[in-house]
């Protein structure tokens, strides 16, 4: 193995994530789109119990190694959905996994999903939700397509409180429109739980996220692929408010209003 590859084989081995340190670190770099997916799925696997034959909807699924790591892992049959990634792309990498029997690519708009209403034991999604879920009208539609009690579950960039007027200097020289989307669990909580259509069991930051963030990061940066002015902001950070919000709900009515 040569040094670079060692390298990486130890900072992405983490003793919380024994599921994702089995994977090939290089596979993960190459096909990477932000912070590390396969922790995030893990993490959120933590709390929200998923059965080997569940339909689950991988939505915003990226290079969709998210959707082959819980189909390998647990079972499912995933649904992986990506506006971003040509769905031919992911075919080549779920066949190259030996999962094409439990793994299905799909190109689609969050906004417009092609399928059956409550065709999904459960939707997942992982650092893509807040790019259109926090819309007060997407989670009532967005449940149309999940069975009655039902599990929905996100893991997105947020912060433990909303920072006001006093916003940290690291925060404020790098705060550009997509980081408006940075919330807390709390904002997650009431947002969700004010449509009166699911049960919030679990909002909250994901133990150390801030420190899997950085250690991904620097890992990146090892083979050229890192991006030092998240990396910075986060040493700046140093934990206190930038993380991973983890939101897991049940849906509680069969009947989702037009």
């Amino acid at each position: 193995m040569s040094p670079i590859k060692e390298q990486l084989r130890r900072a992405l081995t983490v003793e919380r994530y024994p599921r994702s340190s089995a994977y090939d670190p290089q596979w993960l770099i190459d096909n990477l789109m932000g912070p590390h997916p396969l922790w995030l799925a893990e993490s959120l696997t933590h709390v929200m119990p998923l059965h080997p034959g569940m339909r689950v909807l991988d939505l915003g699924c990226g290079t969709a190694l998210t959707s082959i790591f819980l189909a390998r892992e647990f079972g499912i049959q995933a649904w992986a959905a990506d506006l971003w990634t040509k769905p031919t792309d992911n075919w080549k990498r779920i066949q190259e996994a030996g999962l094409a029997d439990r793994v299905h690519p799909i190109h689609t708009d969050a906004r417009a999903l092609p399928f059956a209403e409550g065709f999904f034991d459960a939707i997942v999604s992982f650092d893509a939700y807040q790019y259109f879920g926090t819309d007060v009208l997407y989670l009532p539609y967005c449940l149309k397509f999940l069975k009655p009690g039902g599990s929905i579950g996100i893991v997105v960039p947020g912060l433990r409180l909303e920072p006001g007027s006093d916003m940290p200097p690291y925060l404020a020289t790098r705060w550009v429109p997509d980081m408006c989307s940075y919330l807390s669990p709390s904002w997650w909580r009431r947002h969700w739980e004010r449509t009166g259509l699911v049960t919030v069991e679990v909002a909250d930051m994901i133990p150390d996220g801030a420190e899997d963030w950085l250690r991904w990061l620097d890992a990146c940066d090892l083979v050229g692929r890192g991006f030092e002015p998240d990396a910075e902001m986060l040493r700046a950070d140093r934990g206190e408010l930038l993380g991973f919000c983890r939101v897991l709900a049940h849906s509680t009515t069969r009947h989702i209003p037009r």
